[in-house]
């Protein structure tokens, strides 16, 4: 099983407005809806959106379909980091082989990507895996189990400092 993690708990403050519920277009449809329904229609079937500062204002507009999970960062200020680690406390890690991991800034990601991540990652037991295109790496990105304990290592005070990692 390989669940996904949407991060969406940043401020949004120079689009005004929460980049979750932004329209896709000219379509009626929120960054959430296209990035949540691409990963259902990928073959997920347990998407977490991790929200933070507009936790209200998200929950209040959007209606997440089967199979698509909300959760809080509290300490979302605290930069990216938490969103992936409050993530990776709401899969079940005990049944995950691996997570996917996006912004919810990349809506237009498609199925057929994610597909591929997803059979790359179960074929060769990746560790990380990542799109390409033109030479430069994208989202979303996929993490073997064996990093879970990593990331949840990690410290996100190191990176807000600006001190190197390990």
């Amino acid at each position: 099983m390989i669940p996904g993690i949407v991060l969406a708990g940043g401020k949004s403050s120079r689009m005004g407005r929460p980049k979750a519920l932004l329209p896709i277009r000219s379509s009626a449809d929120t960054f959430f809806d296209r990035v949540t329904r691409t990963l259902i229609e990928a073959g997920l079937d347990d998407v977490v959106v991790v929200v933070g500062a507009d936790a209200n204002a998200i929950r209040a507009g959007v209606t997440p379909q089967s199979g698509v999970r909300i959760i809080e960062n509290p300490d979302y200020e605290q930069g990216q980091l938490t969103s992936l680690l409050a993530g990776l406390r709401a899969i079940d890690t005990a049944r995950a082989t691996a997570a996917l991991v996006t912004l919810i800034d990349v809506p237009l990601v498609s199925a057929v990507t994610v597909r591929t991540l997803v059979a790359t990652q179960r074929e060769h037991d990746a560790l990380i895996v990542r799109p390409v295109s033109n030479g430069r790496h994208g989202h979303p990105v996929i993490f073997g189990r064996q990093l879970f304990g990593e990331l949840q290592r990690a410290d996100p005070a190191l990176r807000r400092t600006g001190a190197a990692g390990p």
